[in-house]
């Protein structure tokens, strides 16, 4: 789990391979595009982007066959796109590694753009898109990144607006892919039971005709926030979803470590303060949970939670209370061990697949971050004392910094701003 090695070959593309004995074999190419480097004319390019994906290659101009032959080998395979970057993988067995490494490089590297099959995900997409707004318990993260961010990158949806796709041309595609799709912007990684000779030539010779490219930096997100802020969503609906937070800080900050402990104690599993609180005792949602989510030069805390209408505001003046607890009383011992032992072992356990190990190394890399190993990052989190929660909750549980995104049967937002705040 401990051992990999990383490689920059000539055309500036980054290699990194983490072996592992007893594994399934996974490769996963990443790129530095995602909706922050849209945009707002094409917001939603990366993301339809990584569907035309799989459209036909040059070597296989045939719609579907990529799948075809992923599927003969048994293998288990994806794409996927964030804010900041968007990633193609597949796992297989071992012996299976040079086949589907050789898949995912030709839909990578050598994507045909039929303007017959463009036209058809467009429908692809927007149903997609329609499948977000239907599901409010994955919507209100989008409304709450808007009310964050606005109308800029960090406050767009990844998916786009619909009027967006609808219009997108075959030439602003194409150019979007010019641009970021390069050898500089570009990170593989492969994980599991392999020969790392073989692997690190068949890379090079797959990749190392990419082009150079000049990297595009993504637009500077900025912050500004001086008062408790809501949004709210009409939405005829049977439960409240909503998303209680505030801003925090970015990836690269040395209290990142703090905040997970943090929001493991509020609400990082059944036996969390807030499920405890809000579930066990109110009765008054199915799910609540505490996450954090840290990006390049942003980043939030959050609560999240799907709540009976008649109790809602009961579930917000809670969690204030929870949160404003954990600012001004430490986290006791044997609670704090346990909310460590609890991330630790999560990792762990996420660690013992190849996906995951190479979505570890990986993400790192594409996010330009020194690379940590398992245990560096577990040796972190054991160093998280009481006083390190208590400080970062004392910075970010402030009234200025609270924000509430809701999904439900209201149309004011000043109904909520009267009880957004720590008393």
């Amino acid at each position: 789990m401990e051992k990999f090695k990383r490689k920059i070959l000539k055309n500036g593309l980054r290699l990194i391979l983490a072996p592992r004995k007893g594994l399934a074999a996974t490769a996963l190419v990443l790129v530095e595009a995602g909706s922050e480097y849209e945009t707002k004319k094409i917001n939603g390019v990366s993301h339809f982007l990584e569907h035309l994906m799989f459209k036909g290659t040059a070597k296989r101009p045939r719609p579907g066959a990529i799948s075809e032959e992923l599927d003969a080998l048994g293998a288990e395979y994806n794409a996927f796109t964030s804010q900041e970057y968007t990633g193609y993988w597949a796992k297989a067995q071992k012996e299976k590694l040079p086949q589907i490494l050789e898949l995912v490089s030709d839909l990578y590297l050598n994507p045909v753009f039929n303007n017959e099959e463009i036209d058809k995900e467009r429908g692809v997409v927007i149903e997609e898109i329609n499948m977000y707004e239907d599901t409010p318990m994955r919507k209100i993260h989008d409304i709450f990144g808007e009310l964050l961010y606005g109308d800029q990158p960090a406050g767009w949806d990844v998916a786009g607006k619909k009027e967006i796709i609808r219009r997108l041309t075959k030439e602003e595609i194409t150019s979007y892919r010019d641009k970021h799709y390069i050898a500089g912007a570009t990170v593989v990684a492969v994980a599991g039971d392999f020969s790392e000779t073989k692997a690190m030539r068949l890379i090079e010779n797959l990749f190392s005709g990419l082009e150079r490219g000049r990297k595009i930096v993504k637009s500077k997100t900025k912050e500004k926030q001086s008062k408790p802020a809501v949004a709210v969503k009409f939405k005829e609906s049977d439960q409240a979803h909503l998303v209680l937070g505030t801003r925090a800080f970015d990836i690269f900050d040395d209290r990142r470590h703090a905040l997970q402990v943090l929001a493991n104690v509020a609400g990082g599993g059944m036996s969390s303060r807030l499920f405890h609180r809000v579930r066990e005792k109110l009765g008054a949602a199915y799910y609540i949970r505490a996450s954090n989510d840290l990006l390049l030069d942003h980043g939030h805390f959050s609560v999240s939670a799907g709540v009976d209408h008649k109790k809602l505001e009961i579930v917000i003046r809670a969690v204030l209370e929870e949160l404003k607890r954990l600012a001004d009383e430490p986290v006791g011992a044997d609670e704090l061990k346990k909310a460590k032992d609890h991330l630790i072992g999560n990792f762990i356990l996420g660690m013992e697949t190849s996906d995951e190990l190479a979505g570890f190394y990986g993400s790192q890399e594409i996010l330009s971050e020194k690379l940590s190993r398992p245990s560096q990052v577990i040796n972190k989190i054991r160093k998280v004392s009481s006083d390190d929660v208590r400080k970062v909750a004392r910075t970010i549980f402030k009234n200025d910094k609270l924000n509430l995104a809701l999904i439900g049967p209201y149309r004011k937002a000043e109904t909520f701003k009267r009880i957004l705040r720590f008393n």
